[in-house]
């Protein structure tokens, strides 16, 4: 009771939550809050869960608890070390210090005498160092947690001596090295949790005597090299994940062997092949996930024996071949009915889809993007649950496809690089309320917009680019509140299967992007390169949450709207290649984001506006093709009122160079002219004759002292 009292005076956040704790409740200690006794009235159990105590364990007097079994502080506000005195706890079965983020320091070499532990739970702590090699002494131990601290280091060859733990879990730290082989000592384990970390070389041989292992996660490592058959050898191997190392060759056959198989994870690797029966034995498999290998092999030899009921298969980025319908249609009829995401994109499949057929009611993802295949996609496709849609880059054609009026869940539908034509249907928002992205890019759709369009509340990316659209951009912007607002990320029950996944191409800051568009949200238009006409609408400059805006490539006339300022998340500007006029507005170089613009290519005059963000954009070529306009980074735009002053300049400097050049011939006429009269006239014409010359050199002198005058005042300015 002391030992509780006084460490009780150390915490901060004691009186709140530790209230109970009191000398003058001496005689009900076992009715303190977080506190439980045994039937001698021994103190078994100290539970801190959530109490926030703000404070430290280096007044905790652990010799005083000689009976403690339990120890659990999770979320409870604690800082600083765990102090080697915690070894006094010479009874202690379970060990949990979680989720207290400020506790630092390593962890205790004296923590391999607590000899009774079973469960021993360090995570979610700040602790650094390494894992001490003590730990191989708690014989007894059958669950071992250091989940994301930030442990160093390489694993101790003595965890092998744990030979009782069934539960391994190190993922979320530093530690590097090789999987020490001694691991296959633990024969009793059966989960295996090495994510998050850096280790590398192969995979141990002795793994391979874990035969009683369900769980096996060593994704995002540097993990490399052949997996062998023997991994197979656990007939309850449940779940495998080798995602994101440098694992090679061909995928182990024996995998599925026990039959009991309901995941497995290879994304981003290596393997080069799977073997065909590698999932004939694979009857409880739903989830399968090699994205981004470099599989060469026929999808049909892969899964056409397969007698399971997948839930996800993902074999994007791969070199998978085959006819699609003749070698997979009878396949996702009669076996995949419970698919919810089926990801085939960036392969070499191919085939006519025009007579395919499947139903698939649950269907949320389906993305056969970047493949061959071709024909009219048919109307008889169920998407009843489809969410999102991508059937970019292949050869499809005809008309908008009418399937789609059945699917009303849609969040994106991508059909851009194909061959569709025709024009873009009005009912599109009506059947899509819930669309966020649509992207139409590189088809051949014709027509104008309709105006029905605007009409989708929620959408955050529209690209029509590269199509033939004509007439007018639709003004009435109201409707589109997804593009009104920053948009945040997409949330719904599968966003954990889509991380990598829901991707969309778009064309970002004049370069083509694969935007994840779970990871961050984006919002833009894109209307480039079709034939659109007349003015830009002004009611685009409601749309505050935009990021980029392409409008190039069009017949769009008239000045860029005055309230383009009003697009305070503009980054991406592009008005290139139109016939617009007038001068840039003010208000764009408030655009303190902006930093890709192009506006060549089009009539615009007058002064380019300055402003902190516009003056880091000093390649003239956004500017070029405008004859009228001038400023940085363009040539200096001329002063009228110095242009007026010039000319007027320059047409007295005229005046005067007349005047010198009478004066020189009345100089050279003058000369013969007096020596004329002087020699034969008599001397009253002489008289008058000098009268006159001293009144014209009067004037002249006048007349040349005011043009030095003016030109002293011009040289001094």
């Amino acid at each position: 009771m002391v030992a509780l009292v006084n460490w009780k005076a150390s915490l901060g956040g004691a009186n709140e939550f530790l209230e109970s704790w009191s000398s003058a409740n001496s005689t009900s200690i076992c009715r303190w809050k977080y506190i439980s006794c045994n039937s001698a009235r021994h103190i078994r159990e100290l539970d801190l869960n959530d109490a926030n105590l703000n404070g430290t364990l280096d007044e905790f007097d652990f010799s005083a608890f000689p009976h403690l079994k339990r120890l659990i502080m999770y979320q409870s506000g604690l800082y600083g070390t765990i102090p080697a005195g915690i070894a006094n706890l010479t009874s202690l079965v379970e060990l949990t210090i979680m989720d207290n983020p400020y506790m630092r320091g390593a962890m205790p070499h004296s923590i391999g005498r607590l000899k009774h532990l079973a469960s021993l739970q360090l995570s979610g702590l700040g602790l650094n160092g390494t894992i001490p090699e003590e730990i191989g002494n708690l014989t007894s131990l059958k669950e071992l947690y250091l989940n994301s601290d930030t442990l160093t280091g390489s694993i101790p060859p003595t965890i092998g001596m744990l030979t009782k733990l069934r539960v391994l879990s190190l993922p979320g730290n530093n530690l590097t090295g090789n999987i020490p082989p001694e691991i296959g000592n633990m024969t009793e384990l059966q989960a295996f949790l090495f994510s998050n970390n850096f280790l590398e070389g192969e995979l141990p041989g002795t793994i391979y005597h874990l035969t009683k292992l369900k769980i096996l996660y060593l994704s995002q490592n540097r993990l490399g090299g052949h997996i062998a058959a023997e991994l197979g050898n656990s007939s309850l191997l449940d779940t495998v994940d080798f995602g994101r190392n440098n694992f090679s060759g061909v995928f182990p056959s024996s995998i599925c062997v026990g039959g009991a198989l309901h995941s497995i994870s290879a994304q981003y690797n290596g393997f080069t092949g799977i073997h065909h029966r590698t999932f004939q034995n694979c009857t409880t498999l739903q989830y399968v996930d090699f994205t981004a290998n470099n599989i060469v092999a026929n999808l049909r030899d892969c899964f056409a024996e397969h007698p399971g009921y997948l839930r996800k298969m993902s074999f994007r980025q791969n070199h998978l071949y085959g006819t699609f319908l003749t070698d997979l249609g009878e396949v996702f009829v009669s076996n995949y009915t419970y698919l919810f995401f089926l990801d085939l994109s960036n392969n070499a499949l191919d085939g006519d889809l025009s007579k395919s057929s499947w139903d698939m009611p649950y269907l949320a993802f389906m993305d056969l993007s970047s493949n061959s295949f071709s024909g009219v996609v048919p109307f008889s496709w169920t998407c009843d649950s489809l969410n999102y849609l991508h059937l970019a880059n292949n050869h499809f054609e005809g008309t908008f496809p009418l399937f789609l009026l059945k699917c009303k869940t849609l969040i994106t539908l991508d059909l851009g690089g194909n061959n569709f034509s025709g024009p873009i249907p009005s009912w599109v928002s009506k059947s899509f309320p819930g669309l966020k992205f649509l992207r139409l890019t590189s088809n051949m759709f014709d027509g104008v917009i309709p105006h029905q369009i605007l009409q989708f509340c929620q959408l955050q990316v529209l690209d029509l680019s590269k199509n033939k659209l004509t007439g007018p951009i639709p003004s009435d912007f109201t409707n589109f509140t997804g593009m009104t607002q920053e948009p945040k990320n997409i949330e719904n029950a599968y966003s954990d299967h889509y991380m990598y996944a829901e991707r969309i191409e778009i064309v970002w800051k004049n370069v083509d992007h694969v935007y994840n568009i779970m990871i961050a949200a984006m919002a833009g238009i894109d209307l480039s390169g079709n034939s659109l006409t007349l003015e830009i609408p002004n009611g685009l400059t409601s749309l505050l949450g935009l990021r980029y805006l392409n409008l190039s490539g069009n017949h769009l006339s008239g000045s860029i709207p005055e309230d383009i300022g009003n697009l305070v998340l503009l980054e991406s500007l592009d008005l290139s290649r139109n016939k617009l006029s007038g001068e840039i507005p003010i208000g764009l170089a408030g655009l303190k984001d902006m930093s890709s613009l192009n506006l060549s290519s089009n009539g615009l005059s007058g002064r380019i506006p300055t402003g902190s963000q516009l003056q880091t954009l000093v390649d003239p070529s956004i500017y070029r093709s405008n004859p009228g306009l001038c400023g940085f980074p363009l040539k200096d735009c001329v002063n009228s009122s110095t242009l007026t002053q010039t000319e007027t300049s320059q047409a007295e400097d005229r005046e005067t160079l007349w005047f010198y050049c009478f004066v020189a011939a009345g100089f050279i006429c003058g000369f013969w002219l007096y020596w004329g009269i002087f020699l034969f006239s008599s001397e009253t014409w002489r008289f008058a004759f000098y009268q006159y010359v001293d009144n014209m050199q009067a004037k002249v002198t006048k007349k040349m002292y005011s043009c030095m005058s003016r030109f002293q005042a011009s040289g001094s300015e």
